[in-house]
């Protein structure tokens, strides 16, 4: 089926009238670029990292998208949606550039569109990240492959500070190592986890989304008997000690349970940090330090930082 897009950059005044001028055209929903997106404040309860892009958003005002079913009477429907959307001055409402576009998109090439920017990557010294629909050769008899189907929850595994944790797992995780992965979302750090040799792996999320992803996942790469995957809040309730715990999650988040990670590893266990913007480094570095761990190493990877810190 094909459908056509109708983007209208407007102001943020004229933002419901337009949407529902929309919705009443036949519009499903609409999508609303607003540069404040990039800026505003995010719930972050499951410790979620938000990364927008700059330059898919106006440098002033809003665009409005919603999409149509192409049809015999298309045509009419966008000069009708024009109309109504010119009519608003009437009303004394700013419709600031008040530029409308249309362009045409196939069902098909929407929904998988994606994909072609998704490609076999190889993120650190042993592991490769291979998309499940991609045919991938290994280079070398030592290299460790990850099937990833992100679907359209969760990233690709190519993000700085994941390949910052696979990078310090690779370091520090040795043969029947027991693991805990808080906040696992994908799954591909306690995957990563299991194929270095741990013995057994936690994979710990708030969200239901992510587990069920990350048992999807877990089951791609045929390491179920090894992880399990389960809901938990940060390391509530866990009581058995492991030699290594890694969270790639927000700054504030980790924060709140570096006590407990203290608590829960064994001697000269590791605590892998990420997800950490530059402007938190002093703040979890210092949080680290005051439970009683050691700064084994600080990894940077562009605006990102990631920790080994070490149980004594």
């Amino acid at each position: 089926m094909k459908w056509s897009e109708i983007s209208i950059h407007t102001t943020h005044e004229a933002v419901e009238a337009i949407s529902n001028i929309l919705h009443e055209a036949g519009a499903g929903g609409v999508v609303i670029e607003d540069p404040f997106d990039l800026t505003k404040e995010r719930d972050t309860s499951f410790g979620e990292i938000y990364q927008l892009n700059p330059d898919d958003y106006p440098e002033e005002g809003v665009i409005i998208k919603a999409y149509l079913p192409v049809n015999s009477f298309l045509g009419e429907t966008v000069n009708e949606i024009k109309q109504a959307i010119n009519n608003l001055m009437l009303y004394d409402i700013d419709l600031g550039k008040n530029s409308i576009t249309i362009s045409e998109v196939n069902e098909e090439e929407w929904a998988t569109a994606w994909k072609k920017y998704y490609n076999p990557v190889k993120i650190s010294e042993k592991f490769t990240i291979v998309p499940t629909w991609e045919t991938y050769e290994p280079v070398s008899s030592d290299e460790l492959i990850i099937e990833l189907d992100p679907g359209m929850a969760f990233g690709t595994g190519t993000h700085p500070t994941t390949v910052m944790c696979i990078q310090a797992l690779e370091k520090c995780v040795q043969q029947n190592d027991t693991v805990i992965d808080v906040g696992t979302g994908s799954g591909i750090l306690s995957i990563a986890a299991a194929m270095l040799g741990a013995k057994s792996v936690k994979a710990l999320d708030l969200d239901p989304v992510a587990v069920d992803s990350a048992k999807l996942n877990v089951k791609l790469n045929k390491v179920q008997n090894v992880v399990s995957v389960s809901q938990n809040n940060l390391l509530d309730n866990i009581k058995e000690p492991v030699n290594i715990i890694v969270a790639n999650i927000l700054a504030e988040i980790i924060l709140r349970f570096i006590d407990d990670a203290y608590r829960l590893l064994e001697k000269d266990g590791f605590f892998i940090t990420s997800g950490i913007i530059q402007a938190k480094k002093q703040e979890v570095k210092d949080g680290l330090i005051r439970a009683g761990f050691i700064i084994e190493e600080t990894l940077v990877m562009e605006d990102w930082v990631a920790f080994i810190a070490r149980k004594e």
